[in-house]
């Protein structure tokens, strides 16, 4: 049979299909005719199990925060300033700007890499054991570190390699939940792997207070041997949760993917809903097949607006890293020392923990109010924070000169509205750019998209990390201003060039994109299955508005 035969069967015979559960839908059909197919909400004490298996799948963001929260705190810590220092000419030890830069900020080069290469399982062996394969590969990277004795560089390549590992969990993880999660929920769940983020930040900080009263390598060997009950955790929840239904969709599986999502959404597998959302995907998967393997040179369409998408997902996540949140979190120790906090690492806690707990108010602010809104309010207050925080730092912070004891009410007043800044960015730019990556992008160049739009993030977060010793040294609170002038920016490329995407199932973001709605009249975007007669299709895509009218 040839090849045309064989697809002119199978849509033959999907067809039939339809036609032999036409009857089954007319229970899913309003007064007016119009189509009600989609799986029913339901309180949200029937979604306790998914959530759970999005948190065994978001775990892998606590991995990356841990190591967040306790490379702030090694590089200040003495015995690691002793064994991978440089000594001076009195005998005491300290860490060059080249070589903290380094330490620190090689580990994104190692994400960045291991995002694109390694997010490639996810497509071969499918999202699980992807995932359980790039934590192997962590693993292997703190062997590396932990077995360090005093040379710089075999620490230096060990965290390359945990790099490559965290890379491909920050591709996987996102992409994973919200192929699993409900579509009504997809937002909260997401925004679950920066809750995990925020969690391993905080608790990383805590264990360097922990242990730094210790004179040996109990200061940094402790929170690196903990890596490794991270590292298991995770590979045991992962045996738990339930596969991606649009992989499994596309390697044929389809009963298993019918039974994965009737077990995201908690209803039976033979529901007419289920058997419509399986279809869609089919649907979807089919066409993107006949379209043939998806290559690297498609990402540059504009046709079906990858490019487009891929330019977006880019932009925000390289916006997500020049907010200036890694500053604070890399940097906290140090920069609060400079305040005159006699114990910093106290202070790095308290902005750990304002961190931590205001991820839980993105959990519900990123569906209630929906990702553009979000983004705009926390580029807004962000930008406002900013402001005050260098104003004060580069003005009132130092009153009779750097070499003369700083000003405690001006520190102070920059931890608090370092705080505030905190709060603003883990409720809105901190989760929704994993959130918007993770639905944005069609599924065959789901993988590479996603990849190559974390890796500007992680490639943003080492030059930051990198250079940040050196401009501080050269400017100091000055430097505020910069992050300042990115967030004036970001809000506006917001406005103009980030739809909504809030209560959309994944086909019918790609169906929003290659529609070509304006992203400013996005939240008004109905899907082709819910119009009605007075529904305007092309209003959505033209706006003869000057552009400075267009925020009425």
């Amino acid at each position: 049979m040839s090849d045309q035969e064989s697809r002119s069967q199978s849509v033959l015979s999907a067809s039939n299909s339809k036609a032999d559960r036409e009857d089954e839908f007319k229970a899913y059909v309003d007064e007016e005719g119009q189509p009600m197919v989609e799986i029913p909400k339901k309180p949200a004490s029937a979604y306790v199990s998914i959530s759970i298996f999005c948190l065994f799948i978001a775990f892998g963001g606590f991995v990356f925060g841990w190591d967040t929260g306790t490379i702030s705190g090694f590089v200040a810590q003495t015995d690691f300033i002793r064994r991978l220092g440089q000594t001076r000419a009195n005998g005491t030890h300290y860490l060059s700007k080249v070589r903290t830069g380094l330490v620190v900020s090689i580990f994104n080069i190692g994400c960045a890499i291991g995002g694109i290469v390694l997010s490639k399982l996810g497509d071969m062996y499918g999202r699980k054991i992807g995932l359980i394969s790039v934590v192997v590969i962590y693993i292997v990277g703190i062997v590396i570190q932990i077995a360090t004795i005093d040379k710089w560089y075999q620490y230096f390549i060990g965290r390359i390699i945990s790099g490559l590992g965290v890379g491909g969990i920050a591709v996987l993880s996102p992409m994973l939940i919200s192929e699993v999660s409900p579509k009504h929920m997809r937002g909260s769940l997401v925004s679950c792997y920066q809750l995990m983020i925020t969690c391993g930040i905080f608790l990383g900080y805590c264990t360097n207070y922990g242990t730094k009263n210790y004179s040996n390598s109990v200061q940094w060997r402790v929170p690196l041997g903990l890596c490794f009950a991270w590292a298991l955790f995770m590979i045991g929840g992962m045996t738990f949760v339930p596969e991606s239904p649009r992989y499994l969709i596309e390697v044929g599986r389809v009963e298993e993917a019918r039974r994965s999502i009737a077990i995201s959404n908690k209803v039976s597998p033979d529901d007419p809903a289920v058997t419509f959302e399986v279809e869609n995907v089919q649907a979807a998967v089919e066409a993107e097949r006949l379209a043939g393997s998806a290559s690297w040179g498609e990402l540059f369409s504009t046709k079906t607006k990858v490019f487009q998408r891929l330019i977006m997902g880019i932009m925000i996540q390289s916006l997500q890293q020049l907010t200036g949140d890694n500053y604070f979190f890399y940097y906290g120790t140090t920069v609060f020392k400079a305040v005159g906090l006699e114990d910093s690492f106290e202070t790095s806690i308290v902005i750990g923990i304002v961190n931590f707990a205001s991820t839980f108010v993105a959990l519900y602010v990123v569906d209630r109010f929906g990702r553009r809104r979000c983004l705009l309010w926390g580029a807004a207050a962000m930008t406002a924070c900013m402001v005050v925080f260098a104003s004060v730092g580069v003005t009132r912070l130092w009153p009779n000169g750097q070499d003369q004891p700083s000003s405690k009410g001006a520190g102070n007043c920059m931890i608090v509205f370092t705080c505030f800044y905190i709060f603003c960015f883990a409720t809105t730019w901190a989760p929704i750019p994993f959130v918007v990556n993770s639905e944005t992008f069609p599924l065959r160049v789901k993988a590479k998209c996603m990849a190559i739009a974390q890796a500007s993030n992680w490639i943003w977060g080492f030059l930051i990390a990198f250079f940040t010793p050196f401009i501080t040294n050269a400017i100091n609170f000055y430097y505020g201003y910069v992050f300042m002038g990115c967030l004036c920016f970001s809000y506006f490329y917001v406005f103009f060039f980030i739809p909504e995407t809030k209560g959309l199932t994944l086909e019918e973001v790609n169906t929003l994109w290659e529609e070509g709605v304006l992203p400013w009249k996005s939240p008004n975007w109905v899907p082709p299955s819910k119009r009605d007669a007075s529904y305007d299709a092309d209003a959505m895509m033209h706006d003869d508005k000057p552009w400075y009218k267009r925020f009425v």
